[in-house]
């Protein structure tokens, strides 16, 4: 299975800008319920703000790091993937650079942005399926 199935069953994708504050970037994370954010700067990808950066920046400025820019404190080291890489692919990458959220990236545009809980549950939901075909298949004979 490609990125691009996974993605349609995506909703859409939250985004900060390099100068939203910290503040603004939490109560996004927490209103939505995600852990990461794709920066964009014109629409493109210049970095991403998850929870492990609002850890990093409340340990060095406590409480003032909430008044922070995101582009000041994200994560700027972006790997990202295309909609026709494999979902294996994804988790592969995920798994080496220890990582948890990939934006897709199609041609220079944001196409999606993916979890590695969704590269999870795809696989989980792969296996079940292949699981109860197996079981089918030997009833069946």
């Amino acid at each position: 299975m490609t990125i691009a199935a996974i993605l349609k069953d995506k909703g859409d994708i939250q985004s900060l800008t390099p100068d939203s504050t910290v503040a603004q970037a939490v109560a996004l994370l927490a209103e939505k319920r995600i852990g990461a954010a794709p920066v964009l700067d014109g629409g493109k990808v210049v970095g991403i703000f998850s929870e492990r950066d609002v850890i990093h920046c409340l340990q060095s400025d406590g409480a003032a790091a909430l008044e922070r820019r995101i582009g000041d404190v994200m994560t700027t080291a972006v790997k990202s993937i295309g909609p026709n890489e494999s979902a294996i692919g994804a988790l592969s990458l995920m798994t080496q650079r220890r990582i948890r959220h990939l934006p897709v990236i199609d041609g220079d545009t944001l196409v999606g942005f993916v979890s590695i809980g969704d590269l999870v549950k795809y696989r989980i939901d792969r296996i079940e399926a292949d699981a109860a075909a197996m079981r089918e298949y030997i009833q069946s004979a």
